[in-house]
């Protein structure tokens, strides 16, 4: 096959991927006549814009809670999904080698995995298969722990007593965890009745980062999941205005407000 460039050869990977569900470094150098290290560079240049996830030789697709959602409208989801993912660049930033941390369910939380590819010695707990799918194909193999539990197919994830004791067994440096709401008074909120492991993992951590569009502020939802007392940060989007944020620091809660540009 002909030589192509750069352009042509990425979507030509993407093509391979969606008809293979795998791809191979060495396979695709043979393929477009290229160096390994070339297609190791497009590889990584289409997983940093949210194309694929790169694991050990090659690549696999995005797990479908980590794709860019896309939208008829021009400014409605992809938009969103923008912001998730700048939201997810900002957690990422809070992640030191070696850290110890816990990653719950949704799709807020997911965005945060391909991030990590480039922590080292990274020790990740999650109750999600979905999770825990992702974590496993990171190239820099953190060690996965996964709660076990009783299976919700509501919010597709381990809860209950076994997944709490296990989580108490355990010490980590932080908790990563997504929110149905924001009570400015209260703290964050959620649909789901299953509270119990939500405060537990807060309880194992000895920082709560909160990862949270700010179109979250004021919703009215019943469950209060997390206290402010219990969150350390919260990382949210531009849109949250100045007297919400200085609301939400009375409450000693730093906030980070990030740009989907």
């Amino acid at each position: 096959m002909p030589k192509r460039n750069t352009v042509q050869r990425r979507q030509g990977i993407l093509q391979c991927l969606q008809q293979q569900g795998e791809v191979q470094v060495e396979a695709l150098a043979r393929q477009f006549e290229t160096s390994e290290v070339t297609i190791r560079k497009d590889l990584a240049t289409l997983e940093k814009s949210g194309m694929l996830l790169r694991r050990y030789g090659g690549a696999v697709p995005l797990p479908r809670e980590l794709l860019p959602e896309q939208s008829a409208d021009a400014g409605g989801k992809a938009e969103l999904s923008l912001r998730k993912q700048a939201i997810a660049r900002a957690a990422a930033d809070c992640v030191r080698d070696h850290n110890r941390i816990i990653i719950d369910f949704g799709s807020t939380t997911a965005a945060l995995i391909p991030r990590l590819n480039r922590k080292q010695g990274l020790v990740v707990m999650t109750n999600s298969l979905i999770v825990a799918n992702a974590v496993r194909e990171l190239e820099n193999e953190p060690t996965l722990l996964m709660s076990g539990g009783t299976w919700d197919p509501h919010s597709e994830s381990f809860q209950g007593q076994i997944a709490e004791q296990v989580l108490q067994s355990y010490d980590f440096d932080q908790l990563f965890i997504g929110c149905d709401g924001i009570d400015l008074q209260r703290g964050t909120t959620t649909f789901n009745e299953l509270l119990g492991l939500s405060r537990v993992m807060a309880g194992a951590a000895r920082e709560v980062i909160v990862l949270a569009e700010a179109d979250k502020v004021d919703r009215r939802i019943p469950n209060l999941e997390l206290p402010w007392q219990q969150v350390d940060i919260l990382i949210t989007d531009e849109r949250l205005s100045n007297e919400h944020q200085q609301q939400i620091e009375q409450q000693g809660v730093r906030v980070i407000r990030t740009s989907a540009d």
